[in-house]
């Protein structure tokens, strides 16, 4: 690695989010200073998909290699051909994931090894990214924790992740880290106190925790608030960390909170991010293009034709719906139900796209017109009830200025069978993404049942596929996800989106060179 290059290391790497936007920063036309040296993950598809992407980072210049890699991701061959081609590209993006999943706090000895290693060939500058597990801190996953018989934060591991972050903080000492998690982690709590204050202070102190009086004090900005004294910035509310990542050209509603480290003795100041104009991050926008797909069917006969059959009988009994629900033949007559026809599950053909309506710079980001495909855009199976639920949840909207509704919209005959239903509890069991609007925040629950990630067109009743929330996640088009669609899902829902990172990167590499 030369001296002018930035070596990152990435852990809790999941697909790659943080890495793959900090990696795209040019310094100049066709120079990429950041270089990805290590990657940590343990789930097994996330680390494949990491790989895959490493891969492709070291190819991607090479129009015959990067030909291969669209056969490879549209099925014409292997992964196992695509890296015998070239075999020194994938020993290396092997090398770059550690050969396999590995796990901090597990596998320590050969991953403190390759950064021992690492850092010592390395002269140049060096950045720390990543973020621990979020299950622990995060509301939704606090709420499962609470439901658990005998479940006490102080023996959760996971709460305690971020100490691995320290020890290898201590052993690569880099000039910036970047350390991100959940709105959550700002009120987790151990022992009944507040976590986030001491999680700082370790940060800025990490030798102190791991015994080591060699490693140097970091300084801990918030990449959105301006602190009042820049070398020794200290910020009065722990909100002043959390990024909404709509402000910054991701079209969805996501909080998240980074921490930015620079190293004591660096003694530039870096910027915050600049707020971009949203107006037209709708979902309809960014989606539109993508090739109609219809949902799969649960329970039943999955065919083409059996699909047309049920959703035409669907779209009869919508109309009495919207009647009952309140809505008058007018209002009714306004929407088009007529269902769609020669739809498949599974739409890989360019020759299906529409125009894109992106807007500029993410259109440039996301849309690859060479890749000639659209991947990972296969949908799921609903049951017939829920195909109905969801045309109804998409026209409500459209009669609605894009509002999901609630509860106590839904007509009797719609409602289903839970006990809860009326109470309010799951007022928003179902929740159409609202196609004049961003998308709420993509999680990895869109891997259970696409209640929440309802698809905005009444005509195709099915929630979201992967292609869609990556898109939504800012993931480029020919950002490839390995293994099953319900482990797909949950890499997209897990991560951070790359164009907000490559935002990011542009901070940290102007901090660096300054």
């Amino acid at each position: 690695m030369k001296s002018d290059e930035v070596l990152v290391i990435d852990l809790f790497a999941g697909p790659g989010g943080l890495g793959e936007g900090i990696s795209s920063v040019e310094a100049s036309k066709g120079i990429y200073p950041f270089k990805t040296a290590l990657s940590v993950e343990k789930e097994n598809c996330a680390h494949k998909t990491l790989t895959t992407r490493a891969f492709f980072r070291k190819i991607r210049h090479k129009d015959s290699a990067l030909n291969d890699y669209y056969d490879y991701v549209k099925g014409k061959i292997t992964r196992e051909d695509l890296f015998s081609l070239y075999h020194r590209e994938s020993s290396a993006a092997l090398q770059e994931t550690l050969e396999g999943p590995k796990e901090l706090g597990k596998d320590n000895t050969l991953i403190y090894s390759r950064i021992k290693d690492l850092v010592s060939a390395h002269k140049g500058p060096k950045v720390l990214i990543g973020g621990p597990p979020c299950q622990a801190y995060s509301l939704a996953g606090r709420s499962r924790n609470a439901g658990i018989k005998e479940y006490t934060a102080e023996k959760d591991k996971r709460h305690f992740l971020y100490m691995e972050y320290l020890k290898i903080l201590a052993i690569a000492q880099p000039e910036v880290f970047l350390m991100e998690n959940v709105k959550g982690i700002l009120s987790a709590k151990i022992n009944g106190k507040v976590m986030f204050p001491s999680i700082l202070k370790d940060l800025r102190n990490p030798g102190k925790v791991v015994k080591d009086k060699t490693t140097k004090r970091y300084r801990i900005y918030s990449l959105v608030t301006e602190a009042d004294n820049p070398l020794n910035p200290q910020y009065p509310k722990s909100s002043d960390f959390i990024i909404n990542t709509e402000d910054f050209g991701v079209p969805q509603a996501r909080q998240r909170v980074i921490l930015l480290g620079v190293r004591e003795d660096i003694k530039s100041i870096p910027s915050t991010l600049k707020k971009t104009d949203n107006s037209n991050l709708y979902i309809e926008n960014i989606l539109s293009d993508l090739p109609l797909v219809r949902s799969g069917l649960s329970r039943k006969l999955d065919s083409h034709e059996e699909w047309e059959k049920t959703v035409h009988r669907n779209a009869e009994k919508l109309e009495n719906i919207l009647l009952e629900a309140g809505y008058t033949k007018k209002q009714i007559g306004s929407l088009d139900l007529k269902p769609h026809s020669g739809l498949s599950r599974k739409n890989m053909l360019c020759s299906d796209l529409g125009v894109p309506k992106i807007p500029e710079p993410l259109s440039s980001w996301l849309v690859d017109m060479n890749l000639g495909a659209v991947l990972n855009h296969e949908t799921r199976g609903h049951i017939e009830t829920d195909l109905l639920r969801y045309a109804f949840c998409a026209a409500h909207a459209q009669l609605n200025n894009g509002a999901s509704p609630k509860s106590k919209d839904f007509p009797a005959s719609l409602a289903p069978d839970h006990a809860n239903w009326k109470t309010g509890t799951y007022a928003d069991r179902f929740r159409v993404q609202s196609a004049n609007k961003c998308s709420t925040t993509i999680t990895s629950h869109i891997s259970k049942d696409g209640h929440y990630f309802i698809h905005y067109d009444p005509k195709q009743c099915r929630s979201l596929t992967v292609r869609e929330a990556a898109r939504l996640q800012t993931f480029p088009d020919n950002y490839f996800f390995e293994g099953s669609r319900t482990q797909q899902y949950v890499q997209v829902g897990n991560a951070v989106p790359p164009y907000l990172a490559r935002q990011i990167g542009k901070i940290v590499l102007g901090l660096l060179y300054n």
